[in-house]
């Protein structure tokens, strides 16, 4: 049987701190094992799956549905190659989706940095007497670039 890793090895192996990793058992995301004085032990294959984790955050993949495709990973053994590949297939949309999106905003960036006009009431971004709520919730530069990633070949106003 491979060595298991205490919480403070995980947490150096990963770069990530120890409550972080106590978190993320908490939402489901990796599972300990008790000594009899109480301390965590974890296999060592919760080394992958806190890489996965910590890419999936990156992207912006909510905890949530990461834990709910943990949740589709055999209990019984290490997932391998395929069981990941699996895994990341069902994401690779998403993240498709996310990097259109992030692009989009990106161009509405240059455009009002660039813009140098510095008249409120020029401004397509300004919002006077919060006339935005009418248009719902997040914010419009958001909801514009999900509208033009949506649409190939369509930028953002």
């Amino acid at each position: 049987m491979d060595r298991e890793l205490t919480i403070g090895e995980v947490a150096r192996r990963t770069g990530l701190s120890v409550p972080t990793v106590r978190y993320y058992e908490s939402r489901g995301l990796l599972s300990a094992r008790r000594t009899p004085g109480n301390q965590r032990r974890y296999d060592r294959s919760v080394l992958r799956r806190l890489a996965v984790v910590t890419a999936a955050a990156r992207v912006g993949l909510p905890l949530a549905e990461v834990a709910a495709a943990f949740a589709e990973l055999p209990a019984d053994r290490a997932p391998d190659r395929a069981d990941w590949f699996r895994l990341s297939a069902g994401w690779r949309r998403r993240v498709d989706e996310r990097i259109a999106e992030l692009e989009a905003l990106r161009g509405n960036l240059d455009g009002c940095i660039g813009c140098g006009c510095l008249s409120l009431d020029r401004c397509a971004l300004f919002n006077p007497g919060d006339e935005a709520t009418a248009e719902g919730t997040e914010s419009r530069w958001v909801r514009r670039a999900r509208s033009a990633a949506a649409t190939p070949g369509r930028r953002a106003p």
